[in-house]
């Protein structure tokens, strides 16, 4: 990827609906070079496809965290599971190091974060777990 693959990434990243006449006036450059560009970038799998962000995804929660977890056993594929139907639970992520589980966690109060951590923290097979409470967010290429 090169600087104007880099800047076209972005654009996308801002408004994955743009059209191509819109991106090309965005980018300084021609319509053909934004469809060659676009079509070379998923082609290399650069661009590995688009989504849709509804509004749920981009509510602000009041309060948010990331909630480190360590798991006993074999039990992680299970807390995932029981993670999963959790409505304050925004994302779980499996990772490697210090902490079996890292989950993304979205609630209007402090009072409802602390039941939601609770309700994680009782869940069989968990077997210890850190809270960080999100204070900012600033998201890359916006």
């Amino acid at each position: 990827m090169d600087e104007l693959d880099g800047r076209l990434v972005q654009a996308l990243r801002r408004d994955g609906r743009a059209s191509v006449s819109e991106l090309a006036v965005d980018l300084k450059v021609t319509r053909a070079t934004v469809k060659a560009r676009m079509d070379r970038l998923r082609k290399s799998g650069e661009i590995a496809g688009f989504t849709v962000l509804t509004r749920s995804d981009v509510a602000d929660h009041a309060v948010r965290g990331l909630m480190m977890l360590g798991i006993e056993g074999r039990g992680t594929e299970r807390v995932m599971r029981a993670l999963a139907g959790m409505i304050d639970v925004q994302a779980v992520h499996s990772t490697n190091g210090t902490w079996d589980l890292i989950i993304e966690i979205g609630t209007d109060t402090l009072d409802a974060l602390d039941e939601c951590l609770f309700r994680i923290r009782r869940l069989d097979g968990v077997t210890r777990s850190e809270t960080s409470l999100l204070l900012s967010t600033r998201r890359a290429g916006r």
